[in-house]
């Protein structure tokens, strides 16, 4: 038996590591593909990893009034938050602001203290493996959304937030989740998008192009890989198809000299509008500015007055409330 063995040849024999060696040479190729393509979708995941970056300093070293908050959402997991009550002991119109990706809510902190001051109450969200928040197993825009909503129904519970008086403010993949959480919503006052990219497909081409990767074929496959990963197809989520699907009113704000998602996504998006209640204001600066943001925090401001006047008006309406609108002290 053993001379049997022996005159089979070595493509007979066992590696006693691997086995390999008992395996033809097609199913040779298949075994190494299928091991490069682990190894590259590992190395993919981690370059499209979000950076985590904490905050250093708390509210009262920042000058601010408010508390530090955790709240629950999906998967088990929990939240990192500011939140920052109006400048009234009585419940005040609410804010909810979301960053973008590899940021946290202390980024956020310049375009919060304006609306303090201006009497609303503010919440601040780290997304899941950003900031103080709890980690998950992947970040995508869709889990944004998820946060968002998870930040807008805690909100309702608390006493700081006037009941039926809730925006939402996002930055970049922050702001494209705040379209998709208001495309799903109907009791938002407003939506304040900021910096918000078109259509994740595009933004998922200028990272390929700004990493020399070509689109065919391994841009193609990372464009459908990433889909498959996140549970979405980026058609089903890209803000020029949710903003059509959000009935209240909405700002877009985007920088003139924005390098990261260019300033055309805006004309892009806003030539989506379905109505009057969506529009568009080009401001100096790139994608981050928040310098700008401050300097022209006053039409961010007015816009929630309105939009909370107006939810105040509809709700009186409803219920033949003849009760004046939260925002009169601030007209």
């Amino acid at each position: 038996m053993a001379g049997a063995a022996g005159g089979a040849g070595s493509a007979g024999r066992l590696s006693p590591v691997t086995g390999l060696d008992a395996l033809p040479t097609p199913a040779l190729v298949v075994v190494a593909w299928l091991a490069g393509l682990t190894i590259f979708n590992f190395i993919l995941r981690l370059g499209l990893r979000a950076p985590r970056i904490a905050e250093t300093a708390s509210l009262a070293q920042h000058g601010l009034s408010g508390r530090e908050i955790r709240l629950p959402t999906l998967r088990g997991k929990q939240l990192f938050g500011w939140l920052l009550p109006g400048n009234s002991e009585a419940p005040s119109p609410a804010v909810v602001v979301l960053h973008g990706w590899g940021a946290n809510a202390e980024m956020m902190l310049p375009l919060a203290r304006p609306l303090q001051t201006a009497g609303f109450t503010v919440l601040l969200i780290d997304a899941r493996n950003h900031g103080g928040s709890d980690s998950d197993n992947f970040s995508s825009m869709p889990r944004f959304a998820e946060d968002l909503d998870a930040a807008i129904d805690w909100l309702k519970s608390q006493p700081e937030a006037l009941p039926g008086q809730i925006a939402v403010i996002g930055h970049s993949v922050g702001a494209a989740a705040a379209l998709l959480s208001a495309a799903r919503r109907t009791d938002l006052s407003g939506v304040i998008s900021l910096a918000a990219f078109a259509h994740p497909a595009d933004m998922m081409r200028r990272w390929l192009a700004a990493k020399h990767l070509p689109y065919l074929p391994l841009g193609w496959y990372v464009l459908h890989y990433v889909q498959h990963v996140i549970g979405h197809r980026f058609d089903a989520i890209a803000p020029l198809n949710t903003l059509p699907r959000v009935s209240c009113p909405v700002m877009l704000v985007h920088g003139a000299d924005d390098s990261t998602v260019p300033v055309a996504d805006a004309h892009a998006l806003f030539a989506r509008r379905t109505g009057e209640h969506v529009e568009l204001r080009v401001l100096p600066g790139e994608h981050d500015s928040t310098d700008e943001l401050e300097r022209h925090s006053h039409e961010l401001i007015a816009f929630l007055q309105r939009v909370f006047a107006q939810s105040t008006e509809l709700t009186n309406h409803q219920t033949g409330t003849p009760e004046a609108s939260p925002m009169a002290k601030f007209r």
